[in-house]
């Protein structure tokens, strides 16, 4: 939400529960939902889930379920790189998982590859969500 905030979107929070989204933001023009979601960098990209488990669930009707046509982008959030990307769900192609090139690809491969710095909206680190939530 501060990476957001701080890179000029008016941040809205939906009220109530079991939303398909986590927040809503407001570019001036438009209004996106936004499903969070937590990266690891791995291999040289940061990957994240670009659907729901429902494995823990008793008898789901799909152990996995996609956001396609509930949501307008990712925000995700990398603490290794300490950046927070958004990502249009348009740019993702698979219903799995997503991932966005930091280092080049061993194989020289350019193609077919989303930088993660062509995503990135903010770096944040633990002083700047500290004194966010200190009221500096």
């Amino acid at each position: 939400m501060l990476a957001l905030h701080d890179a000029g979107y008016a941040v809205f929070l939906p009220f109530g529960e079991n939303t398909r989204y986590d927040l809503v933001i407001d570019d001036g023009v438009s209004l996106l939902r936004v499903q969070c979601k937590t990266g690891r960098l791995r291999a040289g990209a940061v990957r994240f889930s670009t659907c729901s488990s429902y494995g823990h669930h008793s008898r789901p009707r799909a152990p996995r379920r996609d956001y396609l046509g509930e949501i307008d982008c990712f925000a995700v959030y990398c603490p290794e790189t300490g950046s927070a990307y958004l990502v249009p769900i348009e740019d993702l192609p698979t219903k799995v998982e997503g991932a966005l090139r930091i280092e080049p690809a061993r194989n020289g491969q350019h193609r077919g590859i989303r930088l993660g710095e062509s995503y990135k909206i903010a770096r944040v680190t633990v002083a700047d969500v500290r004194e966010a939530n200190l009221g500096a």
